[in-house]
């Protein structure tokens, strides 16, 4: 050991930000179980129960004590400076040297990039896919790679080697080879995280997205709410002619988005969850969060959407379940010992699975679905009831209201 050594851990210290002292014990370590090791070897004495090293800070020099240990509570009864043989001090010491320092730095840039990744869960990561395979896809993210589990893919995404993708940091995992990354192309985060970068008003705060419902690679929802007077929220995330909703369409790769402005107003924002239908009436049972919805004949196959995906996706963000019926329906149930004998009236609840339906096309809300009976709908969308809160109210919207604010969702082409 030298100064030269001693400089150089310096300069790893500067350059790298391993702390000194940090690789000097662990130096100090390496040498005393390569010492152990090398008498244990050498055959002439008997190996020591332990070994102690110490090297200057300032010179390098290596000073060494073998110890006698205490067989069952490994104490030191006691040490003996002893001369460090020149066999030892060459070729041996300095590749332990050699591979602590390797070592340390390994160390020190796994938990480097451990602690630039650990903080920044919610956030959205661009990696290049590298491989492919049949349970994962590979990102590089240029320090580390990311892993995207077939449980986090979209089904109807292909992912070809080479291409850029934007994913969702979902869990930082700290392994002894390093930081684990985990991200998500289904997350809902995923969702509002593209809109932050798209939308400098929810960046600044001035609008805020208050729900998010999705069914990935098919459709999507979400409610916005501006903070401020004068801002339209939907018109501020939709942009000039759709160019900001279609900027996260096609990153999202052709999944249809709807925008639609949240309200503390129950039936209302029922109402404005099942755009682009126009909704003539809701009424909300409080206690049960249910929602009766009644619709323009013609708007039923709308309100419902394709297998039920409108209303499934208007109970998630809105947490009600919601039964649709159109006014034929409801006149029919209306009369006096009567009861309707069409279709029964479509409903839908938070938690009903989203069904395998084919990629969606590449828009932004707003084309209309193609008209189904509503015995489809009623058969695709699931009736558990979510848990309903104390009390109970009933509201209802006006049609006239109902239709304007229905109305306000824009819709752009991708």
């Amino acid at each position: 050991m030298n100064q030269d050594l001693i400089q150089a851990l310096r300069e790893l210290e500067r350059e790298k930000g391993i702390a000194f002292d940090t690789i000097l014990a662990g130096l100090e370590e390496a040498l005393a179980s390569a010492y152990k090791a090398w008498k244990r070897g050498f055959g002439i004495d008997e190996e020591p129960d332990g070994v102690r090293v110490k090297l200057d800070p300032e010179t390098g020099e290596m000073r060494l004590w073998v110890q006698e240990l205490d067989p069952d509570t490994e104490e030191v009864l006691s040490e003996k400076e002893e001369q460090v043989p020149d066999e030892f001090m060459g070729r041996i010491a300095a590749q332990t040297a050699k591979q602590v320092i390797y070592q340390k730095l390994r160390d020190a840039e796994r938990e480097m990039t451990y602690e630039e990744f650990a903080g920044r869960e919610g956030d959205i990561v661009t990696g290049i896919i590298q491989q492919d395979q049949r349970k994962y896809t590979l990102l590089d993210l240029g320090k580390v790679e990311a892993l995207l589990p077939q449980a986090e893919q979209v089904p109807s995404e292909p992912y070809r080697h080479g291409e850029r993708l934007k994913a969702f940091i979902v869990e930082v995992r700290k392994t002894t080879k390093g930081p684990q990354i985990v991200v998500s192309r289904t997350h809902p985060g995923l969702l509002r995280a593209l809109f932050e970068l798209e939308v400098p008003e929810i960046a600044e705060g001035i609008v805020e997205i208050k729900a998010v419902a999705r069914e990935p690679g098919h459709r999507s929802k979400i409610a916005v709410i501006s903070n401020e007077p004068g801002v339209d929220p939907v018109g501020a995330c939709v942009g000039t002619k759709g160019s900001r909703v279609r900027m996260v369409v096609n990153e999202l790769r052709g999944e249809k988005i709807d925008v639609v402005e949240w309200t503390d107003d129950l039936p209302k924002f029922v109402a404005n969850a099942l755009a682009p239908a126009k909704v003539n009436q809701v009424r909300v049972d409080t206690e049960t969060m249910t929602a009766q919805v009644i619709v323009p004949d013609y708007q039923l196959s709308l309100a419902i959407g394709k297998e039920g995906q409108n209303a499934r996706l208007a109970a998630k963000l809105t947490q009600c379940r919601v039964d649709i019926r159109s006014e034929t329906q409801a006149a029919e149930e209306a009369r006096p010992g009567g009861a309707a004998k069409e279709a029964p009236p479509a409903a839908a609840t938070p938690k009903a699975v989203p069904p395998k339906a084919p990629a969606a096309e590449a828009e932004a809300s707003g084309e209309e679905a193609p008209a189904e009976p509503a015995t489809e709908a009623s058969g695709a969308a699931e009736s558990t009831e979510a848990a309903p809160p104390e009390g109970e109210a009933e509201s209802v919207v006006a049609p006239e209201a109902e239709a304007d604010d229905a109305s306000r969702e824009e819709h752009a082409p991708a």
